[in-house]
């Protein structure tokens, strides 16, 4: 399984687990879910980014969906890491994580805080998919 894989798709399921608790999870949970999901990207993106300084990885593409085959005409899903996605991963996770870490404390007696957590990773899915 590829790194790239759970760097873009772990804010997803983190948004997707907070949001659909609707506070059953508490305040807590769903923060600490979110949060540990921005910081385990961020800690899978900055071996790819320091691999490609280094000089050591290639360019690579990761499938995702197949979604439409007409003769010769390919739409897919895929995901390319090259030096300037890494640099933007290492960016766009590094950023998210230290948000979601400092909305800890605002947000700790709004009670809509697990839907902001899960909206807020949402975005972050969206920053690295466009």
């Amino acid at each position: 399984m590829q790194p790239i894989l759970f760097i873009v798709f772990l804010p997803l399921l983190a948004a997707i687990i907070a949001g659909f608790s609707n506070k059953a999870l508490g305040h807590t949970l769903p923060r600490l879910i979110t949060t540990g999901a921005l910081f385990a990207s961020c800690a899978l993106s900055w071996p790819i980014f320091l691999s490609f300084i280094a000089g050591h990885a290639e360019p690579s593409v990761t499938p995702v969906l197949m979604w439409l085959h007409s003769g010769t005409l390919n739409f897919n899903w895929e995901l390319r890491v090259d030096t300037l996605t890494a640099v933007m991963l290492v960016v766009v996770t590094t950023v998210s994580a230290l948000v979601h870490l400092y909305s800890w404390s605002y947000m700790s007696e709004d009670p809509d805080c697990p839907r902001f957590f899960a909206y807020l990773s949402l975005f972050t899915f969206a920053m690295r998919c466009w």
